[in-house]
Parts: structure tokens; C-alpha cells; sequence
């Protein structure tokens, strides 16, 4: 079976862990970004990542976008959102159906 991981401010991803997701929090990006590579070192198929954290980790995760695996997930946090998520639903929505059936071309 697939892990999942969820990467981010304690705050942000605390709930997580009640449904059964693996969480790491993390107080610094030189921590965050360790902990990245040991995750995808570790085989987790998908890995959520606080909008916050996944601006200061950008350079990171652009080592694996062209992989299969992982997915690389950004989630809004408690603060410090950048709209990343909402913009990468919005993509993701138009490339499966052709058009922007949520947003309505906003």
C-alpha cells in the first residue's frame, strides 16, 4: 500500500495524523527540506506540503516533478497561504475536462 505524508508548521498539519496520515512537522527549512528527500527516499506516493513551506522549498521540489512518484501536494496552512493549491486544483480541473468547470474562468 501507498504512504501518504503531510509535510508543514505543526499547526497546519496536526489534524492530519487523526486520519491516519503520516505528519512531520517542521521548525526550520533546512529541517524540511532533510525531510523531503528522506520521504521520497522512503517511497511515499503522496506528499502534502503547506503552501508556506512549499514556496521556501521550491528548488527542492522541482528535483521531482518529472518523477512518477511522489506527488508533491501544496495545502493551504493556518497562515502564510499563497494560493498555490487553489491554483493547482484550478489546473489540474481544466486539463482533466478542458475547462474551468469550478472557478468559471475567474
Amino acid at each position: 500500500m501507498y504512504k501518504v505524508a503531510v509535510l508543514g508548521d505543526r499547526d497546519s498539519i496536526y489534524g492530519f495524523a487523526a486520519i491516519g496520515l503520516d505528519t512531520y512537522p517542521v521548525e526550520n527549512d533546512l529541517d524540511a527540506a532533510k525531510i523531503l528527500r528522506d520521504l521520497v527516499q522512503q517511497e511515499y506516493a503522496v506528499i502534502y506540503i503547506t503552501e508556506s513551506l512549499q514556496s521556501k522549498l521550491e528548488s527542492e521540489i522541482d528535483k521531482y516533478v518529472s518523477m512518477r512518484l511522489p506527488a508533491i501536494i501544496p495545502i493551504p496552512g493556518v497562515s502564510a497561504n499563497t494560493g498555490m493549491g487553489m491554483r493547482n486544483v484550478k489546473k489540474s480541473v481544466e486539463r482533466a475536462v478542458g475547462s474551468d468547470i469550478i472557478f468559471n474562468n475567474d
